[in-house]
């Protein structure tokens, strides 16, 4: 099934580019739009697999918009696609719920392979982005002690789960364990209905917050 992608940003030949760069990747561009009013109103009515937003946006900022679109629908992944790779904008972009974070020099390869993995449900951030955010979310976390009604993980869902804190994907995970990709994919499914989250990011915020990354 070819996944459906919407792009928001303001500036119309960098859009066209990246919307032409998608169309060739084999991706469905179901909206492209300049604003991120423009990208919350419509979001629900071309049902986008995959949200490429830019960050700075006028009006409603890609943030803003992000933090929406999440609102609306828990389940929508969106790809912050940025010229900034300030520490305070991709922490920003993480909490408002962006699966991932790719800055404007990726090559086309790297974009059309980082909207591939976040249509898969993995959480995808330029190089040296992804470690800045799990550092940021240890340091802000504390380990709270176990609540009575904790769900009980699994020993191979527990490993699982410590490698996606790690930021390996489930190919890289299947590897490491010696099963097979569905495998992985059956263990993160099970974990994220067990502690009734949404997605990987969230996961991963869990599983820092229970200092499993140490």
């Amino acid at each position: 099934m070819t996944d459906r992608v919407m792009l928001v940003d303001d500036h119309p030949i960098w859009r066209d580019a990246v919307e032409r760069d998608l169309a060739a990747g084999g991706f469905e561009v179901v909206a492209a739009v300049g604003d991120g009013e423009t990208a919350v109103r419509v979001a629900p009515a071309v049902r986008p697999d995959v949200v490429l937003m830019d960050l700075q946006l006028p009006g409603l900022s890609g943030v803003e918009a992000t933090a929406a679109l999440v609102t609306a629908d828990p389940t929508i992944r969106v790809l912050m696609l940025s010229s900034s790779g300030e520490d305070a904008d991709v922490l920003a972009a993480a909490k408002a719920g962006a699966r991932g974070y790719l800055v404007k020099s990726a090559s086309s390869a790297e974009l059309l392979d980082a909207v591939t993995r976040t249509a898969a449900g993995e959480a995808v951030f330029s190089p040296g982005l992804a470690a800045l955010v799990l550092g940021e979310y240890r340091r802000l976390s504390t380990v709270p002690a176990a609540a009575p009604d904790t769900p009980v993980l699994t020993e191979r869902e527990t490993e699982v789960l410590r490698l996606v804190a790690k930021g390996l994907t489930a190919k890289q995970i299947a590897d490491r364990l010696v099963v097979s990709h569905r495998t992985v994919q059956n263990h993160v499914q099970n974990t994220l209905r067990k502690l009734q989250l949404h997605n990987k990011v969230e996961l991963t915020r869990w599983a820092i917050e229970q200092g499993m990354t140490e």
